[in-house]
């Protein structure tokens, strides 16, 4: 493995990319107890998808997509008008990890990309614990 190569090289570049999205939100659409992740989405993901795609490819070191065609992401700032508190971000990795599981990529590539997600999913949150709490995800008793 050449750690100087990019990670989104290391994934296997835009047809990885894909996957990993498709399956995110197909997983998403089948598994209910993430409904309220879901509900915060519209009913045709077609445009998340094609956002998400974008984002990830220039934040992972595969071409700027996103930023050549909407410019900077400001990715708290245009989710700020959802209450994203620790449930929702439980489920969001929830089905994160679902999705990079399917992938075929080696271990290191994988704990990465999942750390990557991880620190991307902890900085949208902008309600409180307690508040998240109220609404009964526990991720550990629902999955």
């Amino acid at each position: 493995m050449n750690v100087s190569q990019s990670l989104y090289s290391r994934l296997g570049g835009e047809p990885v990319l894909h996957e990993f999205v498709d399956n995110l939100y197909r997983f998403m659409d089948e598994f209910q107890p993430v409904e309220q992740i879901r509900n915060m989405h519209p009913y045709d993901l077609t445009d998340a998808r094609d956002r998400l795609f974008k984002f990830l490819s220039g934040m992972l070191g595969g071409p700027p997509l996103y930023l050549a065609e909407f410019g900077r992401p400001h990715l708290k700032q245009k989710h700020m008008h959802l209450p994203i508190g620790r449930q929702e971000r439980d489920q969001w990795m929830f089905c994160a990890e679902n999705a990079v599981n399917q992938l075929k990529i080696d271990t290191s590539s994988r704990k990465e990309f999942m750390l990557m997600m991880d620190d991307m999913a902890n900085h949208l949150q902008n309600q409180n614990e307690m508040l998240s709490r109220a609404n009964g995800w526990q991720s550990a008793g629902n999955c």
